[in-house]
């Protein structure tokens, strides 16, 4: 089994913004019981509109880093990264850290719809006890002695992608690939609403027509989307309740 880690460095936080730069770093089987990383692969891409201060003060690319020489990002070149990889073989897993954001600038075609492992949320699921669980405060926390040349610095793709495959491998030795696969795949538990003018609220406190609203957006957080159906559907099981209830008392 080869598992994929991927790593998006982008001119800006939100869906709207160009791929700048992509780290791939090769997990696989050792022979021995356990996981070896390959060396990262990275390549630059040119954007087309402008790099956001706020990015730029993250990664610390700017457009004097990219020449006329360097090719804007598309999803033909995103397919040669991802499915052809660095050249050991086709992938059977992608993996990200916290993969909603890679996975919202990655279309399935550029990867053949292969599944995908979160490392947030298998390293929430196994150290829960973590002080955090970003990549960075992962990789000491979890004592990893990573060859600085390699993993630094912090918010470039190749290094991050290194990071996370260390990681990768460092849940590996609690985890399996289907486990992390089927914590990836589950919606992530959202006690209150993340956005919007009901910010920090109670799901139980939104009004319906708002969850309604919610519910039946298809370019939303599937997470958001699935805790408002999920509130939906625990409100309607509660007024049958309730009905059946008062027929009962009848």
């Amino acid at each position: 089994m080869l598992l994929r880690v991927v790593d998006l460095e982008t001119s800006g936080g939100d869906r709207t913004a160009e791929i700048l730069e992509v780290g791939v770093v090769d997990v696989s089987p050792d022979g021995a019981g356990g996981w070896v990383a390959a060396r990262p692969v990275t390549r630059l891409f040119r954007p087309r509109g402008p790099i956001s201060v706020h990015a730029m003060a993250v990664h610390h690319l700017t457009p004097e880093d990219f020449c006329d020489d360097d090719p804007h990002c598309d999803e033909y070149r995103l397919r040669e990264m991802l499915m052809a990889g660095p050249g050991v073989g086709a992938a059977d897993v992608m993996v990200a850290h916290s993969a909603g954001f890679e996975r919202g600038f990655i279309a399935d075609t550029a990867t053949g719809g292969l599944p995908w492992i979160c490392t947030v949320r298998s390293a929430k699921a196994v150290w829960p006890q973590a002080p955090g669980h970003s990549n960075q405060v992962l990789r000491y926390w979890r004592g990893l002695r990573l060859d600085p040349a390699v993993a630094n610095p912090a918010h470039r793709a190749g290094p991050d992608a290194w990071v996370t495959a260390h990681l990768l491998i460092d849940l590996l030795k609690e985890a399996s690939v289907e486990q992390m696969l089927a914590w990836t795949a589950e919606p992530r538990r959202l006690d209150r609403i993340p956005f919007g003018k009901h910010r920090g609220r109670a799901w139980g406190e939104a009004p319906e027509d708002y969850l309604r609203w919610m519910a039946g957006q298809g370019d939303m957080d599937a997470d958001v989307v699935a805790a408002a159906r999920q509130e939906l559907a625990r409100r309607a099981d509660g007024s049958a309740q309730a009905l059946a209830g008062a027929g009962d008392a009848g």
